[in-house]
């Protein structure tokens, strides 16, 4: 049984949905910090609802926060509850991405996840598992999980842009072609870009980078 996660909206500027973009946050974060990118990017996808839930459990490092599943070696937890919340929290998170689709009226390719950190962990493992391709994944400053797993289970092949700070210290900058080799052995379009000076954020020229990539994924 899946948990319902609770979201945040920010309507089109145009007032019509065309398509929709879902931010998926970070490790003791919540909706909430990533929305606020919709700020910058609603003007030029006009036609694109914003969503940003937070993830389902409350985060062990930071009670005020969310996670998508716990980290061993920042909270202390195992390899077998990591592993389990993962599963968890794609469950979750696929159930989610169908009731947007189907509240908005969409078809799956007009959608499109943008996650950061251990978002972009989720992102990366959810949208090669379902049924159907959504239209993009742009994921900053984050690893594959199970790349050994990839091949044999992915479904669908979204085209994706991998995004990281060469002074992240949180993620490591080697998660990024490490990521892209994987995906670009299993069938993916993989597109990389690396943010100098920048550490474990999201710099400007990410973001520019990611407006371009959705205008041209989502039908713009």
């Amino acid at each position: 049984m899946t948990r319902k996660l609770m979201s945040n909206r920010k309507a089109p500027v145009s007032g019509n949905v065309r398509s929709v973009v879902v931010f998926v946050h970070g490790y003791g974060a919540d909706g909430g910090d990533l929305l606020g990118l919709a700020d910058p990017l609603s003007p030029h996808l006009p036609d694109t609802a914003f969503y940003a839930p937070d993830a389902p459990e409350r985060c062990t490092g930071n009670p005020f926060g969310f996670q998508w599943f716990p980290i061993p070696w920042l909270d202390g937890s195992s390899e077998a509850a990591a592993a389990a919340g993962l599963e968890a929290a794609s469950a979750d998170l696929h159930a989610f991405m169908d009731k947007v689709i189907a509240d908005e009226g969409i078809e799956a390719d007009q959608l499109a996840l943008v996650g950061f950190s251990q978002g972009t962990m989720m992102a990366l493992h959810v949208a090669p598992r379902r049924a159907a391709v959504i239209g993009a994944v742009v994921g900053f400053s984050g690893r594959l999980l199970a790349p050994e797993r990839l091949e044999s289970e992915a479904v669908a092949r979204p085209p994706m842009l991998l995004i990281h700070g060469d002074a992240d210290e949180v993620v490591l900058p080697e998660s990024l072609p490490q990521a892209a080799d994987a995906l670009v052995a299993a069938g993916f379009d993989v597109f990389t870009h690396v943010s100098k000076g920048t550490g474990h954020g999201i710099a400007p020229d990410g973001l520019s980078l990611t407006l371009s990539f959705l205008r041209d994924h989502l039908g713009y």
